[in-house]
């Protein structure tokens, strides 16, 4: 007898959050309300979700109201994060809107008498045999969405659907060319007042004395709040608000602080640290063979920033033993119980509502500013406070990227073919967001007078794709291998979550390792890869990219070329990238061609922008970014001492999509990343005959490589 096929599983946010009434509502004249849990980032989520909605309930676009996430209202579906919007939203947003079409068909040939089968609905008006006719809005008493979502609605084929798989305009940018208030930094709320935060400049110091009698006299100070060595002021604008801080910094005294690492050593610093080692992966060959050569190299990148244009920034209110607070946060749920343990309120009486902000790249300081606003309100008698971070702020006090050393053996047969691959990183965790511990892991609760420890970061479980072990499996099908990620239990530098998580290091370590091997071989980089490759996907993504970028062209003095490739989180798009580079004076990126499979593509342009986005912050990282310091304090403190790819910088991206509308779409957010950065540092290697290893890729690094090979 055969087994029967498994019952049909509702999709994970939809199971987390199944009523019908919290992703969808048909309001005024013709109008919807669709309400995500995944907030706009800049990633152009919103857009791709009205798609799918558009498409399964037969409306125009154009009636559709995206709603912000709130924890007032939305469906918790936890964080923004890890290019998961579309795998997690649009498969529970699509599900959704396909059920609620069936409902509306139903109670449509209950009222018109005839079968459903018999309907069709075009831009929310339900038609049938003789003209006969109705609508979402006529019927929208009669059927009540107050109702759990079933595992049975079956949603329209890639065939059947007009929006998704189509690029259009993004909803969320005519309120930002037409300069309309939708980013949390333009919203002036009626009534609001200015906070500002007074911190250390040393790491870790604690604040021993305050002389507030000093502040008192500046004109439009409304309060000071000291909680411990958490203090502020509240002020009637922005300039009484610096004016205060100002006041305030000049008498404050500190403890000292904690030593910082040496940063021109990090990979010493990182190896040398307590750690909890974790085996990742093992493969076993078949047949054991001995090595005739091991290659080991070590490959490096150092604490990176998130550098947003605009710092972080978050408002506040409360209204007696009740918040409101508005936030750019990626997860406004878990702000809100981080909130909550702080305040030692139930968290029913905290809102969290998002708001639009100038660009994240993972876990920075949206969610710190946050309780910065919640606790300077308690100052500002029921008014609303605005907190925005100075660029010194964000650049000293918000969590990095961590810092990661990866060493490699590549076991080598007589023919230098691979027969054994160990790969072990040493990296602070990763992920340090809020949310997810019995302690909060914001950074003014460790500063109040009853202060929480600082979270030491962890890393993802290796199922929801890792963290410093991110990518670090090889797709390669080399005979055996083992994976082992050691992660620090010291936090000297605060890290947290920066887009690709540990991606970026180990596609950069792993494919320039593979370059090295292939040129050791005398084998042409892309045919050797495509030689270790078994997945189709993974093969197409290299062979379109080689084609787009017409592979390879006659050699030029002083222009390298270079490959990299990844499937994010082995699990996610496939990327290919080749990047043409420039070396003279300094390396300069001149062009990178990409090709990408994210599966079914809802919004072409908008996958084209994510990959072009990704691309480009890569070229950034490997290039210019590196977080500085001295034994005691950060020191990259502004755009002059933490450089960023400039306009006249960046490079020509020319991308190309690989459409599969068959198959379930992936996120693209951070597929490019680590592939652009091996890329570029092949390209290196092709031009000057040198191996870069350590991140960023400068022009002393070059000239220490080249007096090393000499």
């Amino acid at each position: 007898m055969s087994a029967s096929p498994p019952a049909p599983k509702l999709p994970i946010s939809l199971a987390a959050n199944p009523r019908l009434s919290s992703w969808v509502k048909f309001t005024g004249e013709g109008r919807v309300a669709v309400s995500p849990g995944k907030v706009e980032i800049g990633q152009g989520i919103v857009t791709a979700l009205a798609q799918i909605a558009a498409d399964e309930l037969d409306i125009e676009i154009g009636r559709i109201d995206m709603i912000r996430a709130s924890t007032a209202a939305s469906p918790n579906e936890g964080v923004t994060s890890g290019s998961l919007s579309i795998q997690q939203s649009g498969r529970a947003l699509r599900h959704v809107c396909s059920e609620v079409r069936q409902r509306f068909l139903a109670a449509a040939s209950e009222r018109l008498g005839v079968d459903a089968a018999l309907l069709g609905v075009e831009d929310g008006t339900i038609s049938g045999p003789g003209n006969i006719r109705t609508s979402y809005w006529e019927l929208a008493g009669d059927v009540s969405l107050d109702r759990d979502a079933t595992a049975g609605a079956s949603a329209k084929t890639a065939a059947q659907r007009a929006v998704a798989g189509h690029a259009i305009q993004r909803v969320d940018i005519p309120d930002k060319v037409f300069a309309r208030p939708r980013f949390i930094h333009d919203c002036a709320l009626p009534g609001l007042v200015h906070g500002r935060v007074l911190r250390p400049d040393v790491s870790g110091a604690r604040l021993i004395a305050l002389d507030e009698a000093a502040v008192r006299g500046v004109s439009g100070l409304i309060g000071i709040v000291r909680d411990g060595s958490f203090a502020g002021v509240v002020a009637d604008s922005e300039v009484a608000a610096e004016a205060a801080l100002k006041a305030l910094r000049k008498d404050a005294t500190w403890s000292a602080g904690e030593p910082l690492p040496d940063e021109d050593d990090l990979a010493d610093f990182l190896r040398s640290q307590p750690v909890e080692t974790t085996v990742i992966d093992t493969r076993v060959a078949a047949a054991t063979e001995q090595a005739a050569r091991t290659l080991r190299r070590q490959y490096t990148r150092p604490y990176i920033a998130h550098a947003s244009i605009a710092p972080s920034c978050a408002m506040a209110r409360w209204d007696g033993d009740r918040v409101h607070v508005w936030t750019h946060s990626q997860g406004v749920y878990l702000l809100r119980a981080d909130l909550a343990i702080v305040l030692k309120l139930p968290a029913e009486n905290i809102v969290v509502e998002h708001m639009e902000g100038a660009g994240c790249y993972g876990h920075n300081a949206a969610d710190d500013v946050a309780l910065d606003a919640v606790l300077l309100a308690k100052a500002a008698d029921g008014r609303p406070v605005r907190v925005q971070w100075s660029r010194h702020d964000e650049m000293s006090h918000a969590p990095f990227g961590a810092a990661m050393a990866i060493e490699i053996e590549a076991d080598l047969d007589a023919g230098n073919e691979i027969i054994g691959w160990r790969h072990a990183i040493w990296s602070n965790g990763h992920a340090a967001r809020p949310g997810r511990a019995a302690q909060p892991a914001l950074l003014a609760a460790s500063e109040i007078a009853n202060p929480y420890p600082r979270m030491i970061s962890t890393n993802p479980p290796a199922a929801n794709g890792g963290g410093g072990d991110r990518n670090s499996v090889p797709l390669y099908d080399f005979p055996a291998w083992t994976i082992t990620s050691h992660r620090l239990l010291t936090m000297p530098v605060r890290t947290s979550a920066l887009r690709s998580l540990g991606a970026q290091g180990n596609v950069f370590a792993i494919e320039s390792l593979v370059d090295e091997i292939a040129a050791l071989r005398g084998e042409d980089p892309i045919a050797f890869r495509l030689q270790h490759l078994r997945d189709e996907r993974a093969r197409e993504v290299i062979r379109a990219a080689a084609r787009r970028a017409a592979w390879k062209p006659e050699r030029r003095s002083g222009i390298g070329y270079g490959v990299g490739f990844a499937r994010y989180k082995n699990t996610g798009a496939h990327c290919a990238g080749i990047a043409e580079i420039e070396g003279t004076d300094e390396i300069r990126v001149r062009r990178l061609t990409l090709a990408v499979d994210v599966g079914e593509a809802i919004n072409p342009d908008g996958v084209i922008n994510q990959i072009e986005g990704g691309a480009i912050q890569a070229t950034s990282w490997v290039l210019k970014e590196r977080v500085r310091f001295d034994p005691l304090r950060i020191t990259s403190t502004s755009w002059t001492d933490y450089p960023i790819l400039t306009f006249s910088a960046v490079p020509m991206v020319d991308v190309e999509i690989i459409q599969r509308p068959e198959i379930e779409p992936v996120g693209a957010g951070e597929a490019a990343h680590g592939p652009v950065t091996a890329a570029i540092a092949n390209a290196v290697h092709d031009c000057l005959g040198v191996r870069i290893r350590d991140l960023p890729i400068t022009r002393d690094r070059i000239i220490a490589a080249m007096e090393l090979a000499s």
